[in-house]
């Protein structure tokens, strides 16, 4: 049994079954994450986003847990699209050159190994930015705020988002046609939905470095 299921995570189908369960739980915590987040904006002095935090903090050891299991999907799904995407390119070179001198690659699909090595790039800085800085004093909150606020940390952020939500849209696409679910009847709804969810899902993480850039953590809402 153990053989049987190693020879198919060994397999070309098998990698690419892989690569579109790491990416459907990947896309499942970006989903959790930004929801999160949004408590940012749910009062002027960012003791929402505060109490979010602690009690993420207050986890412990799971939450460890949580981090290295998400580390682990983001670099399973990485190096398992850079395999499969190089094992295609040597088993098919001319058929790929046809198909994008035809159109029937999107930008999106021809730079995915790109926006996701962006993404990770960016998920690096983003953890040693926040996760490791000294929020003590001032809080989580009013750190995120000050980052966002400053042209840099905001248009690192917000071009990043731009690459998420051009991975996103091909991603979602790709991995019901990989899981088998594909037909003409449903596949332009699942086109749709996937894009819907890319611009949605980025569209709400760029929001905060405009709204930090605007506002400044003094949000006219609240």
């Amino acid at each position: 049994m153990f053989s049987r299921c190693g020879a198919f995570l060994r397999s070309s189908i098998g990698k690419k079954a892989s690569m579109a369960v790491t990416g459907l739980l990947l896309i499942g915590f970006l989903v959790v994450h930004v929801i999160g987040n949004l408590t940012l904006f749910a009062d002027g002095d960012g003791s929402a986003f505060n109490a979010y935090a602690h009690k993420l903090e207050s986890l412990g050891p799971l939450k460890i847990v949580a981090e290295v299991v998400l580390g682990v999907l983001f670099l399973v799904h990485l190096g398992l699209g850079m395999r499969t995407a190089m094992e295609n390119r040597e088993a098919r070179p001319k058929r790929y050159k046809d198909l994008a001198a035809k159109g029937a690659r999107s930008p999106a699909s021809m730079t995915m190994l790109v926006t996701g090595v962006v993404i990770l790039v960016f998920l690096v800085i983003h953890i040693i930015d926040f996760r490791l800085a000294d929020f003590s004093k001032q809080g989580l909150a009013a750190l995120v705020i000050e980052r966002l606020s400053s042209p840099l940390g905001a248009g690192i952020y917000f071009v990043a988002m731009l690459f998420l939500a051009s991975h996103l849209g091909h991603a979602f696409q790709s991995l019901f046609q990989t899981l088998g679910l594909r037909h003409p009847s449903y596949t332009p709804a699942i086109k749709t939905v996937g894009i819907a969810i890319a611009v949605l899902v980025a569209g709400l993480f760029a929001v905060f470095p405009v709204a930090c850039m605007l506002f400044e953590g003094r949000w006219p809402w609240s």
